[in-house]
């Protein structure tokens, strides 16, 4: 019987070993140092704010695995010896595979900064990140954040939610402006600032001072403002957890570098998640400046994605990993978010896009769209939820901005229980578009795309 080992329980590692169990009877063997049994890591923060316990977020309950037939190993590995196809443990037990898939998700970023590794300084990926957490802000009363991101802004929730005052050091425009237009931008920013935190923007982290105890005791900008502070939330971003196979035979750039199948460089090794670096398949020799990038896909779904795709290879099934159209959903405090398609923090060329927001300033939607054929590329929405296949389909059938428009209602998740902006969305367009008078046509159950 073959073995298959997976290091790494999060969703990618996780998703891999149910289907592989599916369609097999191979012996499966999960190994993490972060906790025995998989939990919802987007659920941590519910966690700390108290609107969860710990065993609410397994998916599972404990005795799946067994039942299952998963074997579960609690154990940090050290060593990948691809030649006699062995895991080192910190123990120094080895495990010896015949598949192995490298599942190990990412890190948070660090650059480098002084003072960047005193007490009460960490970021926020890990079960162990969440425990530090509950210890570096006990009995404080001020924190600083430095990044503009999605993590950033949960840790802030978090924060504020036990009454602790949060400023933030952001270095764009506005909050998170390398992804989100300058209109949804500045949307989020007053929204943080209407939740009483603090927004410095154009500011950089300079360095982190401490006490006489080694704990952070404030933040100079490199400005030379000092803001003092018990705690410092570093979160711009994360990078992919390498650590494991930076000395094995395996292929590594940022990432585990995989091929569209997700599999490295050696047979039989496999890598998935927020560590796999996807290579990118375009092929010019003429002109390699052409070349795209390879691809780091670092969301809950396309970790998943990837799982489902890499338990079918594993089992000799040749199955090319496609994302299709990008989305993502997040929360900015109260206001939800929701993304389909491609929408560009700043135009690129050959793309207009149409934007509405509601007078309240907390719901906006953006449309992009071709400027030569007027086919929607891309969706941002805030404070209202749109049908994500509607918006898939409308994608990929290159429906044009005028259509999209016209039938909204179509698109629109819970219409029963919130308030309709379909009218003054189209008004805004015919106004903005002379010549143009399109009309909202009647949403039907026949004709929602689900």
């Amino acid at each position: 019987m073959q073995h298959l080992v997976i290091i790494g329980n999060g969703i990618t590692g996780i998703t891999v070993a149910r289907y592989v169990r599916k369609q097999s009877d191979m012996r499966i063997t999960i190994i993490s140092n972060e906790s025995k049994y998989f939990f919802s890591r987007t659920a941590l923060m519910y966690v700390y704010m108290g609107h969860m316990k710990w065993e609410n977020i397994k998916p599972y309950e404990d005795w799946f695995w067994e039942k299952n037939h998963i074997d579960l190993i609690f154990a940090k590995a050290t060593a990948v010896d691809t030649d006699s196809k062995s895991i080192c443990l910190e123990s120094g037990e080895k495990i010896i595979y015949d598949k192995l898939v490298i599942a190990t998700g990412s890190h948070s970023n660090k650059f480098g900064w002084p003072g960047q590794d005193l007490k009460g300084v960490q970021g926020l990926y890990s079960k162990q990140d969440l425990e530090l957490l509950e210890e570096n802000t006990k009995n404080i009363h001020s924190a600083v954040i430095v990044g503009g991101g999605l993590i950033g802004i949960e840790l802030a929730e978090m924060l504020h939610a036990r009454d602790i005052h949060v400023t933030f050091l952001v270095r764009e425009k506005f909050y998170w402006n390398s992804i989100l237009p300058n209109e949804e931008a500045a949307m989020v920013s007053r929204h943080i600032l209407e939740h009483n935190m603090q927004l410095k923007l154009g500011v950089e982290l300079k360095e982190i001072l401490h006490d006489h105890n080694g704990r952070a005791r404030a933040v100079i900008t490199k400005s030379g403002e000092e803001i003092p502070c018990q705690f410092v939330g570093l979160t711009p971003g994360v990078h992919p957890n390498i650590d494991l196979v930076k000395n094995s035979k395996i292929e590594t750039n940022r990432g585990v570098l995989v091929n569209e199948y997700l599999e490295t460089n050696i047979p039989d090794v496999y890598s998935s998640g927020d560590c796999a670096e996807i290579k990118s398949s375009f092929h010019n020799a003429a002109n390699k400046t052409s070349l795209p990038p390879n691809k780091l896909e670092q969301l809950w779904y396309t970790g998943k994605m990837q799982g489902k795709i890499l338990a079918l290879n594993i089992l000799g099934n040749r199955v090319k990993y496609d994302r299709g159209i990008w989305y993502n959903s997040a929360k900015f405090l109260d206001i939800e978010y929701q993304t389909y398609g491609f929408v560009s923090a700043v135009p690129r060329e050959g793309e207009d896009s149409f934007y509405w927001e509601h007078p309240s300033g907390k719901i906006c939607i953006r449309l992009v769209y071709s400027s030569s054929d007027r086919s929607i590329i891309g969706v941002n929405v805030f404070g209202m939820r749109l049908r994500h296949r509607t918006f898939e389909s409308w994608i990929k059938e290159k429906r044009t901005i005028e259509y999209v428009l016209e039938n909204l209602p179509i698109a629109n998740f819970n219409p029963e229980f919130y308030k309709k902006h379909e009218q003054h969305i189209i008004d805004k367009f015919n106004l903005e578009n002379p010549g143009k008078n399109l009309s909202l046509r009647k949403r039907s159950l026949s004709n929602i795309i689900s």
